[in-house]
C-alpha cells in the first residue's frame, strides 16, 4: 500500500472494514457479492433508497417527485443530466441500473474489442480485454441473473405484435435478427412453463426485500421499475446474495470524499440522507461528514458518479493519471418511433408497443471489423424495440390534439342534439367508442431504441463545481446517419411513418448508457485503470462500472460492466488480503488562530479581497504552475475577508496578523465556494533581506470531499528595476499543500498545487469600498492602517532603495 495523505491526520475511533463499495450498479452488487462470498467485510454505500415490489410510483403526483435531488427534497428513482451536447438518465436506488434498464443481457460482439483503433482528432480506443476473457464471467453473470429469452414461440407470448414485426423487417432487410437473453422471470423456475402472473420461488439466499414476487404480466413497465418483481434485478439477485453471505448494505448513504489514509488503504466520507427529509427541502452541504476506512475501495457508483468523485477528490491522489476524465461514450443511444404501421392490404397494423417487456428482440447491424460482413467505415449497432407502459399510449392519444378536439366537438354537439330534441336514446356507447377514437397512433407505433459503436471521444471534467461533458454528435455523425437510415427502413417495410426525437433537430442526444471517465489501459498515459479495473499507482483502489470501459460497448452495457467486475473479483481474491497499519505518520494539524484578547475600547477594521489566476495540479513552481494553469484553463479563486480586532496593536505588532475568512474555488481542487475553516493574513512581514517585505497568506480548507488542503501564498514587495509596486502588492504566489498545516509543518507537506493569482484593477476598486471599523474611533483606525501600508511601501520603494543605491 502507498502512504500518499500522511498529512491529512489519522482518524480515531473510525470504522474500518476489509472492503467499501460505493453505489449498487453492475459493478458494485457483483463486487459486493464476491468479496462477502470470500469473507471479506464488506459494506456498500448506496445513495439512493431500496425499492420493493410494489413500491415503484406510477400516479403523476409520485412520479412528479420519482426524481433524485436531496437538496430539494427528491428522494426518488431517476436522475437526469443535461449536458452541452448529450443528456443522460441514470438511477438512484438499491439495485443502480438494474431498476430501470431494460432487462438485456448481450454481449459485446468479438470483434469490437478494437485495439488501437485510431480516433478523430487523435488517440484511439484500445480495450486491454478481450471477448475470451471475459465469456467464463459472462457465463456467471448470466447464471446468476438468470437469463431467459423471451418465449415468443410459445402462447400467449407468440401474440406480441412488435416482436413479429421486427422478426419481419430483418427478414426483409436481410439483417441479423435474434431475442437476446433477458433479466426477467418468465417462469418461476427453470424448465418450468412460462405464464404470465405466477409465483417466484425465494433463490437459497433469500431477498432482503422480504416480499412475493411473480412472472413477468407483459406490462411495458420495466424501465419505471418492476412493480411485481419479475425483473432479476440486482437487489433480487447478487445484492441478496451479498446481505445473505455477511455484507453490510446502507441506503441513503452519499459517498463525498476520497482519499488515500495514512499508513495504507482509503478514508472514506459520506453523508446520510434522513428519510424524514423527503418532501422539503435540505441544505445537504451542511449535512455532516462521516469517515469509514478501509483496505480496498471499489468504485461503482456509475459513469458519472464515479468519475464525478474522482475529479472532486482529485487533490488526494497526485500520482492518478491525466487521462481522468477522457473516453467518455453515450454508447451510440439513439431513440426513434415509427408511427401507424400498415399491413400489406393498406389497413391498420398493431405493433402494441406496450405488450411484453421493454424489449423482446434485436437486429444487429454489422461493423466494418466484423469477419466475412465487412463494410469500409461502419461502426456497427443494434436497433431493438422499445415498448412502453399502457400511459404511454394514452398520452400519445390525447397528444394527438388536431383529432381530439375534432372527435370532442362532435360528442358535445350530439349531446346538445339530443337534449334539444328531447330524443329518446339513452345508450351513448357508440358516442363514448367514437370520442376515444380507434386508437390507431398509439396501436400501430413503437419506439426504435439504436444503440452501437460511437467515437469516444468526450471528455468529462468539472465547470464551475458542476459535472461537464464535451461531446457532441459531429465526429459520430457517420454512425448516427447509418443507424437512421436503418430505422427508416425498418419503418418503411413495416408501411409506417418514421420520427426522429425532437432533441435531434438540435442533433442531441439523450444516453441510458454513458461510459468511460475512467478508461482501462496498458499505461497511466493511455488509461486511469489497468485491465482488471486497479487505479494506476494506488493499490487497492478499483473503478469496476461503466466509467472503466475505453470505448462504447456496441450493445447493452451491463453485462459487460457485470462481467468485468466479476473477473476483477478474481484478480482481488487472489492476492492476500491486505492488512495495513492505519496509524501512519501523519502531521499534528495545525493549530486555530490564537484567540485574542480584545479591549472594549479597541477599534478594529475588516475588508474583503478577490483574487483570481491560474494552477496547475503537481506543480511546485508558482511560475510553471500558472504557466501550464492558463494553458489548460486550470483557474483558482478567492475571496477572502480580513478581519483586525484591534488596529492599534495590529500595527504595533511585527507580524502585523489579522484573521481571514471566505471561500476558495477551483474546480482542479473539487469544486465553488469550498469554506475557508481557518485563515491568517500578515501584513507585510520583515525578511531577511531588509531591502524586502512580504505579505502572507495561510488558508485552511478542504476539497468538496472533505480532504482537507492548506492555501500558502505570499507577494513579494522589493524594489526591482522598473516601476514594479503595482506589480508586486497585486501578484500571490501561491502553493497549495495536503492537510491542515502550520508555518512549522510546511516542509513535509506535499504540493497539490501551485500558480500564481492577482488582483485586478476593478477588483481593487471594490475591495476600497468594502473597508469597514467597529469601535469608538474608526477614522484613527483606518488612518493607522493606512499609514502603516503607504508608509512600509515608502520605506521599500524609496528610502531602502535610496541607501543601497547611492554610495
Amino acid at each position: 500500500m502507498n502512504d500518499h495523505g500522511r498529512h491529512q491526520g489519522t482518524f480515531p475511533g473510525a470504522e474500518h472494514v476489509d472492503a467499501i463499495v460505493v453505489g449498487s450498479g453492475f459493478g458494485g452488487a457483483v463486487a459486493a457479492y464476491r468479496l462477502a462470498e470470500a469473507g471479506r467485510r464488506v459494506v456498500v454505500l448506496e445513495r439512493g433508497k431500496p425499492y420493493p415490489p410494489g413500491s415503484f410510483p406510477r400516479t403523476p403526483a409520485a412520479m412528479a417527485r420519482n426524481l433524485w435531488d436531496p437538496s430539494e427534497g427528491l428522494h426518488g428513482l431517476f436522475d437526469l443530466w443535461s449536458f452541452r451536447g448529450t443528456g443522460a438518465v441514470v438511477s438512484s436506488g438499491l439495485g443502480g441500473g438494474s431498476l430501470i434498464y431494460a432487462n438485456v443481457l448481450l454481449r459485446k460482439p468479438e470483434h469490437w474489442f478494437v485495439r488501437e483503433s485510431p480516433l478523430p482528432g487523435g488517440g484511439y480506443e484500445h480495450w486491454p480485454v478481450t471477448r475470451a476473457d471475459l465469456d467464463p464471467h459472462y457465463d456467471a453473470v448470466e447464471r446468476m441473473l438468470q437469463a431467459q429469452r423471451y418465449p415468443f414461440g410459445l402462447p400467449p407470448y407468440d401474440a406480441t405484435a412488435k416482436t413479429r414485426a421486427m422478426r419481419e423487417a430483418a427478414g426483409r432487410l436481410g439483417l441479423e435478427w435474434e431475442l437476446p437473453p433477458l433479466a426477467v422471470a418468465f417462469a418461476p423456475e427453470p424448465g418450468a412453463r412460462p405464464l404470465p402472473g405466477l409465483p417466484v420461488p425465494d433463490p437459497p439466499y433469500g431477498n432482503l426485500h422480504g416480499l412475493p414476487r411473480t412472472t413477468c404480466r407483459l406490462r411495458g413497465e420495466c424501465d419505471l421499475g418492476c412493480n411485481d418483481g419479475a425483473k432479476n434485478s440486482l437487489d433480487h439477485t447478487y445484492l441478496s446474495a451479498a446481505e445473505h453471505a455477511g455484507a453490510d448494505i446502507r441506503t441513503l448513504h452519499e459517498v463525498r470524499g476520497l482519499a488515500p489514509a495514512p499508513g495504507g488503504g482509503y478514508v472514506v466520507r459520506y453523508v446520510v440522507h434522513d428519510p424524514r427529509d423527503e418532501g422539503r427541502r435540505t441544505p445537504t452541504r451542511r449535512l455532516p461528514l462521516r469517515t469509514i476506512t478501509c483496505d480496498r475501495l471499489v468504485l461503482a457508483a456509475g459513469t458519472l458518479g464515479t468519475t464525478y468523485l474522482l475529479l472532486t477528490n482529485r487533490s488526494a491522489f497526485p500520482g492518478m493519471s491525466r487521462r481522468l476524465g477522457a473516453r467518455f461514450s453515450g454508447n451510440g443511444d439513439l431513440l426513434t418511433t415509427v408511427l401507424r404501421a400498415r399491413d400489406d392490404a393498406g389497413g391498420h397494423r398493431p405493433l402494441e408497443g406496450s405488450r411484453g417487456p421493454v424489449i423482446t428482440s434485436a437486429i444487429r447491424v454489422p461493423d466494418a471489423l466484423d469477419s466475412g460482413r465487412r463494410v469500409p467505415g461502419r461502426r456497427g449497432f443494434y436497433v431493438q424495440d422499445a415498448g412502453y407502459p399502457p400511459m404511454v399510449e394514452w398520452l400519445a392519444e390525447f397528444a394527438g390534439v388536431p383529432g381530439q378536439f375534432r372527435r370532442a366537438a362532435f360528442f358535445l354537439l350530439g349531446r346538445l342534439r339530443a337534449v334539444l330534441t328531447r330524443s329518446p336514446q339513452t345508450r351513448i356507447n357508440a358516442e363514448l367508442a367514437a370520442l376515444l377514437g380507434d386508437g390507431h397512433l398509439s396501436d400501430g407505433s413503437l419506439g426504435l431504441l439504436g444503440m452501437g459503436r460511437d467515437v469516444p471521444d468526450g471528455v468529462m471534467r468539472l465547470r464551475r463545481g458542476y459535472l461537464d461533458v464535451d461531446w457532441t454528435t459531429r465526429t459520430s455523425m457517420a454512425f448516427f446517419t447509418g443507424m437512421r437510415a436503418t430505422m427508416q427502413d425498418i419503418a418503411r417495410v413495416l408501411r409506417a411513418g418514421y420520427r426522429d426525437s425532437p432533441l435531434w433537430l438540435a442533433r442531441r442526444v439523450i444516453t441510458v448508457h454513458p461510459l468511460g471517465g475512467a478508461p482501462m489501459g496498458r499505461h497511466p498515459g493511455e488509461g486511469v485503470v489497468d485491465g482488471y479495473g486497479q487505479v494506476f499507482g494506488y493499490p487497492g483502489l478499483h473503478v469496476l462500472d461503466g466509467a472503466a470501459l475505453p470505448g462504447p460497448v456496441g450493445a447493452n452495457p451491463a453485462l459487460t460492466i457485470a462481467a468485468l467486475s466479476d473477473r476483477a473479483c478474481d484478480r482481488i481474491l487472489e492476492a492476500p488480503a491486505a492488512r495495513p497499519g492505519r496509524t501512519g505518520t501523519a502531521a499534528a494539524p495545525a493549530p486555530a488562530p490564537a484567540a485574542r484578547t480584545v479591549s472594549r475600547e479597541a477599534t478594529g477594521l475588516s475588508f474583503t479581497e478577490e483574487m483570481h489566476g491560474h494552477v496547475t495540479l503537481g506543480a511546485a513552481d508558482p511560475a510553471e504552475g500558472e504557466r501550464l494553469g492558463r494553458a489548460n484553463g486550470h483557474r483558482l479563486m478567492f475571496r477572502l475577508t480580513v478581519t483586525v480586532d484591534d488596529g492599534e496593536r495590529f500595527v504595533a505588532d511585527a507580524g502585523h496578523e489579522a484573521a481571514m475568512t471566505g471561500w476558495v474555488s477551483c474546480d482542479e481542487l473539487g469544486g465553488e465556494h469550498l469554506p475557508v475553516q481557518a485563515g491568517w493574513f500578515n501584513l507585510f512581514v520583515r525578511e531577511e533581506d531588509p531591502a524586502c517585505r512580504r505579505m502572507r497568506y495561510r488558508l485552511h480548507f478542504a476539497d468538496a470531499g472533505g480532504n482537507p488542503l492548506t492555501l500558502v501564498g505570499w507577494k513579494d514587495v522589493r524594489d526591482d528595476p522598473g516601476a514594479d509596486a503595482w506589480r508586486d502588492t497585486s501578484t500571490l504566489y501561491v502553493r497549495v499543500l495536503e492537510g491542515h498545516t502550520g508555518p512549522a509543518g510546511d516542509g513535509g507537506a506535499r504540493v497539490v498545487a501551485a500558480g500564481v493569482l492577482a488582483i485586478r484593477l476593478p477588483d481593487l476598486l471594490r475591495m476600497l469600498a468594502t473597508f469597514r471599523t467597529r469601535g469608538p474611533d474608526g477614522p484613527a483606525c483606518l488612518a493607522r492602517f493606512g499609514g502603516l501600508f503607504l508608509g512600509e511601501l515608502w520605506e521599500v520603494y524609496h528610502e531602502l532603495a535610496g541607501r543601497v543605491r547611492v554610495p
